[in-house]
C-alpha cells in the first residue's frame, strides 16, 4: 500500500533549535533541550529510527518535563515514518494511558489507525490488520466526534469497509465455485447486511441470484433481480442476473 505522508496538526517543530548528532549508540544524562533538538535534526534528515531513539530519550530522561508528552508522539511518529509500525503502535499506547486528557490525544488515536492502514493486506489473505485499524478509527470517531481527523477517517473506513467485503466476495466466490452454495449464501449475504455501501454490492446480488438458481431458488433469484433492476439499473450484474435467470428457465 502507498505509504502515506501525515502532517502533525501541532506545532512541535517551531520550539527546536538545530544541533549536531552524536556518534555512539548510548545516550548518556543530557538536558532535555539538547535531546530534543538531536532528535529534531534526525527527523529533518529523515532518519527517523535515530530520530525515535533521541525522542525516547527524553522521555526516559526527563518524564515529567513538558517535553516528555511531545516527545512521546514524536517517537510514533517517527517509527510511523520508518514503516516500523508495531514500534509505532506500542508507543501510541503508552501515550494514550499516560495522558488520556492530552491535547493531542485524538491524534494519537488517528495516528495509531494510520499504522493498522498502512498494512491492510491484499483480500486474499488474512484481515487482521483492517479490522484494528476499522475499530480504532471507529473509536476515535466515538471519543472525539469533532476532530479534524473526522472527515480523512470517514474516506478511510469507505475503502475498509470495501476492503473487508472484497475479503468476504473472495471467500463467496470460493465456494460458490466448489458448489457450496448455502455457505457461499452466507458470505454474499454478510457483504450486503454488514457492508451495504461497498463497492462489491452489485456483484454479491449477483451472486446470490446464482447461487439460488443452482438450488432451484427461482422466486429468490427473481427477488435479487429486482433490487437490482431497482438500485443498479446500468450495472453489468443486473444484465448478467437477468441473463442468468432466462437461461434457468429456458433450459426448465
Amino acid at each position: 500500500m502507498k505509504k502515506i505522508k501525515v502532517g502533525l496538526c501541532f506545532s512541535l517543530f517551531g520550539l527546536l533549535l538545530t544541533g549536531c548528532a552524536a556518534g555512539d549508540n548510548s545516550i548518556p544524562d543530557t538536558p532535555v533541550e539538547y535531546l530534543y533538538t538531536e532528535a529534531h535534526t534526525y527527523f529533518k534528515d529523515k532518519n527517523y529510527e535515530e530520530a525515535a531513539k533521541y525522542f525516547d530519550e527524553v522521555e526516559k530522561q526527563h518524564p515529567y518535563s513538558i517535553w516528555a508528552p511531545r516527545a512521546q508522539i514524536m517517537t510514533a511518529y517517527s517509527f510511523y515514518n520508518a514503516d516500523k509500525y508495531d514500534d509505532a503502535i506500542l508507543a501510541l499506547d503508552r501515550f494514550i494511558q499516560l495522558h488520556p486528557g492530552n491535547k493531542n490525544i485524538a491524534y494519537a488515536y488517528y495516528l495509531k489507525g494510520l499504522c493498522y492502514f498502512e498494512q491492510m493486506s491484499d483480500v486474499s489473505r488474512e484481515q487482521k490488520m483492517t479490522e484494528d485499524a476499522l475499530e480504532t478509527f471507529k473509536e476515535l470517531l466515538y471519543r472525539f466526534p469533532n476532530s479534524v481527523y473526522v472527515a480523512d477517517v470517514n474516506e478511510k473506513l469507505k475503502e475498509i469497509y470495501s476492503h473487508l467485503a472484497g475479503k468476504e466476495m473472495s471467500v463467496g466466490r470460493y465456494y460458490q465455485k466448489n458448489k457450496e452454495f448455502v455457505p457461499a449464501l452466507n458470505r454474499f449475504q454478510s457483504v450486503l447486511l454488514d457492508y451495504p455501501n461497498a463497492n462489491q454490492s452489485s456483484e454479491a446480488l449477483y451472486r446470490l441470484a446464482g447461487c439460488y438458481v443452482a438450488l432451484g431458488m427461482i422466486r429468490q433469484s427473481e427477488q435479487m433481480l429486482e433490487i437490482l433492476n431497482y438500485y443498479y439499473p446500468q450495472s453489468v450484474w443486473t444484465e448478467k442476473t437477468k441473463n442468468l435467470i432466462k437461461k434457468y428457465k429456458k433450459e426448465k
